[in-house]
């Protein structure tokens, strides 16, 4: 049997990739001008956006979240006898990705593995991540780490029990006479119909790796209640021109459509989140929350992943796992899904820019190293 150390090798180093987030007033506008940079967004809806960090003092909860998945990561590699570090970077916000391969280049860390906070296909939230990836290596240059993304964890039977158990607790804070009959409302972030039908590696994935999702969940909850209940996906979030198309229907419309059909009560499930950040917080926590309260429907929210023991001990199955197809061993990948396991380095044109093809790390049409 491989020694621990060996079962990560060859890597140094894991680096937790995200969105970022602000932490004061003054950082809201430019955080959200990151955000947004070239893509059309009214600055009146920026100034609206802003308005929701504002109501929690201009913090988001993401970075936390963050600290506390690091922290939890660091503990689970400790306690599997994994002894390396855990670094963070993110997209929009400090600490900015370049920072810290910068950092991990001063480190002497020579090859680390990517994890993205982010589950599912879809340009922004898989390619995006990776053209951010080759452009903060092209920038730190010939002596950044080399970098391998791991594979997306929306099908990780760590990421469906810790949404499962999630929704089972949101059971638990319905009144009980209401519970049994409560309608499991999938919720995930809303993107433009192009980027949805455009999502993997032959379009769609955005979409079909959520309903499937949501059914794995569902039947999980099934099993542990002994309740079968009706399920739907929905979205939020939504922060386009208002004359591109997006995914609908919006949460809110949802629940006005659920009323009209006698539904009282509900759990709001954000399955398309990793952490409680602010699409969670204000989104759900306070505008949908708030639309149930207004519509005489009874609701609760589910807890995120987070830091679900058996979500991260999935991550560090995933490190693993990635470790030994890098080592060239035969890997019985752990999936919850029939339509997963997704593919290691991403297909060429898979999730495309359709504003303005630039390069992206870990794929197959990614651009070489810089000391190539």
């Amino acid at each position: 049997m491989s020694a621990p150390r060996d079962r990560v090798d060859p890597y140094e180093a894991l680096l937790v990739l995200s969105f970022g987030g602000p932490e004061r007033e003054e950082d809201v506008m430019p955080f959200l001008e990151n955000v947004t940079r070239g893509r059309g967004v009214p600055p009146e809806r920026l100034h609206e956006v802003a308005e929701h960090y504002f109501d929690f003092g201009g913090r988001s909860p993401i970075n936390a979240q963050n600290r506390a998945l690091v922290a939890s990561l660091e503990h689970q590699l400790a306690e599997s006898g994994l002894s390396i570090p855990v670094y963070w970077g993110n997209r929009n916000w400090h600490p900015f990705l370049t920072d810290e391969l910068t950092r991990m280049r001063d480190d002497g860390i020579r090859r680390a593995a990517v994890f993205v906070t982010s589950a599912y296909d879809s340009y922004s939230g898989c390619r995006q991540y990776r053209e951010d990836l080759a452009r903060s290596v092209a920038e730190v240059g010939p002596s950044a780490p080399r970098l391998d993304r791991l594979r997306l964890c929306f099908d990780h039977p760590g990421f469906i029990t810790a949404n499962a158990d999630g929704v089972v607790g949101a059971l638990g804070d319905l009144p009980s006479d209401l519970a049994d009959s409560a309608r499991l409302v999938f919720v995930t972030h809303s993107i433009p119909t192009a980027m949805s039908d455009t999502s993997g590696p032959t379009g769609g994935a955005y979409v079909a790796q959520h309903l499937a999702v949501a059914e794995a969940v569902a039947s999980r909850v099934a099993e542990r209640t002994g309740v079968e209940h009706e399920h739907d996906l929905v979205y939020c979030s939504r922060s386009g021109p208002p004359e591109v198309p997006w995914l609908e229907p919006d949460v809110n419309d949802h629940l006005a459509a659920l009323a009209e059909q006698g539904v009282r009560a509900v759990i709001l499930a954000p399955i398309g989140f990793l952490s409680d950040h602010m699409e969670v917080a204000y989104d759900l926590d306070t505008e949908a929350l708030a639309t149930a309260k207004d519509l005489g429907i009874e609701a609760a929210r589910a807890a995120t992943a987070g830091t679900h023991p058996d979500f991260v001990a999935g991550v560090v199955d995933l490190l693993t796992e990635r470790a030994a197809v890098e080592r060239g061993e035969p890997v019985e990948r752990a999936s919850a899904l029939p339509i997963g396991p997704s593919a290691d380095v991403c297909p060429a044109g898979c999730c495309p820019n359709l504003r303005e093809p630039l390069p992206a790390l870990c794929g197959e049409d990614a651009p070489p190293h810089p000391s190539a």
